[in-house]
């Protein structure tokens, strides 16, 4: 006689809701005592080695909107451009350099914002340089699967020329989309998640 295995049925997968916020953000939320600041909310102290910039921007929807409960999520390197990770072999990363954000889009104008530094350069996987990029994860209500992104910076014209990724993207006109606009040490990265401005997302 066969046995019945009772395989259980897949479970639904749902969007990043309301609680996503209760539980990555609580201090934002509003539920104080859990930590004493959200994980994730400072990059750097003053012994942080590097330029310090400001990276800010909204989650915009495809009308045109911006998201006011999204989370937005960022990492990069140092300004040696060595991760702050025990896969990163080729050094030691500056301790006083986190190199991960974590922030909610505000529930007023929907926009995010990370104190950090100016990301050195680092090699892919063929060893050839990148450019200097924040590597960016966005999830929200109507998003089933966190979306991967990158920030690459305005006034790195010369080596996001030779930027292995950014040469793969077979429509030249979406680079643009990944490109970071500067005024004074402000870095805008707005992430415009369909429509004409479509930014670029990466299947990673």
């Amino acid at each position: 006689m066969v046995q019945d295995l009772g395989r259980l049925k897949e479970t639904a997968s749902q969007t990043a809701g309301p609680y996503v916020h209760i539980g990555c953000t609580p201090n934002f939320a509003g539920i104080a005592g859990v930590y004493d600041a959200d994980l994730g909310v400072s990059m750097v102290n003053d012994q942080t080695r590097g330029q310090r910039i400001t990276v800010r921007g909204r989650v915009i929807d495809g009308a045109g909107a911006p998201l006011k409960d999204a989370m937005v999520e960022i990492w990069q390197a140092d300004a040696a451009g060595l991760y702050n990770s025990p896969s990163d072999r080729r050094g030691i990363a500056d301790p006083n350099f986190t190199g991960w954000g974590r922030c909610p889009t505000s529930a007023d104008t929907g926009e995010y914002v990370f104190e950090t530094i100016k990301p050195g350069r680092v090699p892919f996987k063929d060893g050839r340089l990148m450019a200097p990029h924040i590597t960016f994860w966005i999830v929200a209500r109507g998003i089933n699967i966190g979306l991967h992104t990158r920030l690459y910076f305005a006034d790195e014209a010369e080596a996001n020329a030779q930027d292995p990724l950014l040469a793969r993207i077979e429509h030249r006109n979406r680079v643009e989309t990944l490109i970071a606009s500067l005024e004074g040490s402000v870095y805008t990265f707005d992430i415009h998640l369909q429509g004409e401005k479509e930014t670029v997302f990466l299947d990673i």
